[in-house]
Order: structure tokens, then sequence, then C-alpha cells
């Protein structure tokens, strides 16, 4: 009986939902990758009678989506008062319709905008998973297309807009170290001639 019980549950549930109740049973504690997986391979196993066939993308789903911290290569971290924040990392709209009007409704990388028919979205030069925060400054104005490819773009052009931006957001934060950081490596760009028309003032 209680066997059935535990199968019926477990179609309320998913895989990813699974690893995040581990987690929230042990909040605040440094947890390695392979005791979550052998308890959520054996507790769906237990609840539905099949193979959790991929934990590890589930893992890296929380991470990526903010609910897990990442201490180290393979530790992960539930902390409910960093969940709430993440959430609270979000563009309100007045911050994102700040943003369009500052940027001219058109993308940092591509220079298309609202009046070729891009779709435009609002990003965070630095993520939320590394600190960043839902702040004008730290906001800009991305199409569709490099808003998704973002992470996996290495032109120069963005590269150079990128590090400008970095540059004004620690400029207006008076992070010298950041800024110096990024002057030089602007400077490089200038030196070789390269993404000229991309003007940078420091």
């Amino acid at each position: 009986m209680k066997s059935t019980k535990n199968k019926i549950e477990a179609k309320t549930i998913s895989q990813i939902e699974l690893i995040a109740e581990y987690f929230k049973l042990h909040p605040n504690i440094d947890i390695s990758h392979p005791e979550v997986v052998d308890w959520a391979v054996n507790e769906w196993n237990k609840r539905t009678g099949k193979v959790f066939r991929d934990p590890d993308r589930s893992i890296r789903l929380l991470y990526q989506k903010g609910f897990l911290i990442k201490v180290s290569k393979g530790v992960y971290r539930f902390d409910p008062k960093n969940t709430l924040l993440k959430k609270l990392e979000d563009f309100t709209p007045a911050q994102k319709e700040k943003i369009f009007k500052r940027d001219n409704y058109i993308c940092a990388i591509c220079g298309k905008g609202k009046k070729d028919g891009i779709e435009l979205h609002i990003d965070h030069i630095i993520p939320k998973e590394f600190g960043g925060k839902a702040t004008i400054e730290n906001g800009q104005v991305l199409c569709s297309q490099h808003n998704f490819i973002k992470k996996n773009l290495n032109q120069t052009t963005t590269g150079k807009k990128m590090f400008i931006n970095l540059y004004t957001l620690a400029k207006s934060q008076n992070n010298t170290e950041l800024m110096n950081f990024c002057a030089e490596l602007l400077e490089v760009f200038e030196k070789y001639g390269i993404n000229g028309h991309i003007e940078w003032k420091k």
C-alpha cells in the first residue's frame, strides 16, 4: 500500500523538483554532487520504479536558475535567503523602460532594434549568478538572438561593447580596480585598431 502511495505522489513531482526537495531538506549545508545523485537515483526508483537518467542535468539547471550556490567543483549549497534575493534581482517594468530609453531601443551588440522589428530584451551586464544586481547601470538592451547566445559569443565587437558597459558600471560604483582592468583591455582594442567604429571615452 505504501509503495503505491509513493508512486502516486511521484506523478505530482518532476525530477528537478525531487533534487530541489533534497536540498530544501538540507539547507545551508555544503553537499557533494555524488551524495545528491545517489539519493535522487534511489529515491526516484523507490517512488516510481523507474531509472533517473540524468540527475546531473537537474543539478546544473537548479544552479543556473539561481536556486543553488556552487561552493566549489561538485559541491552545492541551498540557502533559502539567497534564493529569495535571486528572485528580487529581476528588473521591474519601470527599470526596463528606463534602460530601453537610455539605450534608444537598440541591441548593444548588433545595433538593431525596434525600428527593425527586432524583439528586444533587458540583460544583466553582470549576470545574476555572479552577483549582478537589478540596477539601471547593470542593465543593457540585447536583441533576442544576442541575449540567447551572449555567453557563447567571442566576436571582438561583442567583447569591446561588453567591456565598455562593464567600465561604465564600475565607474558608477567607484570600483577603481574593475575600472582599471576594463580600461587596460579597451586600450588594447585601440592599440591594434580593432573595432575603431565603437567609441570609448575614459
